[in-house]
C-alpha cells in the first residue's frame, strides 16, 4: 500500500497535500466499489481505506461520481480502442472479430478491476447509465461483425448473430469471476484458450459444414 506520508518533493515532504497520487486513489476506489458496490461507498468509506481525510480525496476528485466516470471510462477506452485497431477493420470478417475478441480479452486481464466495475454497474446514475450505453453500443459493433462473417461464408449462419454475440461475451466476462493474475497461464495464452473454444465451433469449413 503507498505511504500515507505526505509526498516527497526534491527530498522534502510536499505539505498540505495528500499521500496518493490521483491514479492510486482511483485503484483503491474501483477496489472498494467492486467490495461494496458503488451506492454503498461513500466518500467517508473511501477515505478510511485510504487513510485520508474527505478534503484530501476532493483534492483530486470533486465527487464520488468522477471516480466511478473515470474508471468506467478507463475500461469503456480500452475496449473501444480495440475496434479501431488496423487488424480489427481490414480483412475478413471473421479474422476481424478473432482480433477483436482477442483484443478483450487481453483489455479485460490488463484492466481487471476497471472491467469488473464495469460488469457490475446497473444504470442508477447518469455516468453508469452513459457507461452502459456505450458498452451496448460497442457490443452491436461485435454483432454486425458477427454478422458480416456469417453473411461472408466464414461462420454458420444457422444461430442468431444476436445470440452467438451474448454467447461470447458471456464467456469473456465471465473470466472477471474466475482468473487471478500471476497464475501459470499468459495473457495470450489465455486469448488463444479462449477463442479456440469461442469460433471453432462456428467456423464454416472450406467443404461448407462447421468445423
Amino acid at each position: 500500500m503507498p505511504s500515507r506520508e505526505p509526498a516527497e518533493q526534491n527530498g522534502e515532504p510536499r505539505r498540505g497535500r495528500p499521500g496518493y497520487d490521483q491514479r492510486q486513489v482511483l485503484d483503491i476506489a474501483v477496489d472498494a466499489f467492486i467490495e461494496h458496490g458503488y451506492d454503498a461507498t461513500s466518500m467517508g468509506v473511501l477515505a478510511e481505506r485510504l487513510g485520508l481525510s474527505k478534503s484530501a480525496i476532493y483534492h483530486h476528485f470533486p465527487s464520488k461520481g468522477d471516480l466511478l466516470r473515470l474508471a468506467l471510462d478507463e475500461a469503456l477506452a480500452a475496449l473501444e480502442a480495440v475496434l479501431v485497431t488496423p487488424d480489427a477493420v481490414a480483412g475478413p470478417a471473421a479474422d476481424r472479430l478473432a482480433v477483436v475478441l482477442r483484443g478483450a480479452v487481453v483489455v479485460l486481464v490488463d484492466k481487471l478491476p476497471y472491467v469488473t466495475l464495469l460488469l457490475r454497474v446497473h444504470g442508477n446514475t447518469d455516468v453508469e447509465r452513459d457507461a452502459l450505453a456505450r458498452r451496448r453500443a460497442f457490443d452491436r459493433t461485435v454483432a454486425a461483425l458477427v454478422a458480416e462473417a456469417c453473411d461472408e461464408g466464414s461462420l454458420r449462419s444457422d444461430i442468431d448473430p444476436r445470440i452467438v454475440t451474448r454467447l461470447l461475451f458471456g464467456m469473456i466476462n465471465s473470466i472477471v469471476e474466475w482468473y487471478r493474475p500471476g497464475g501459470p497461464e499468459s495473457t495470450q495464452k489465455l486469448a488463444d484458450d479462449v477463442l479456440a473454444v469461442a469460433l471453432d465451433g462456428l467456423r464454416v469449413s472450406r467443404a461448407g459444414s462447421a468445423v
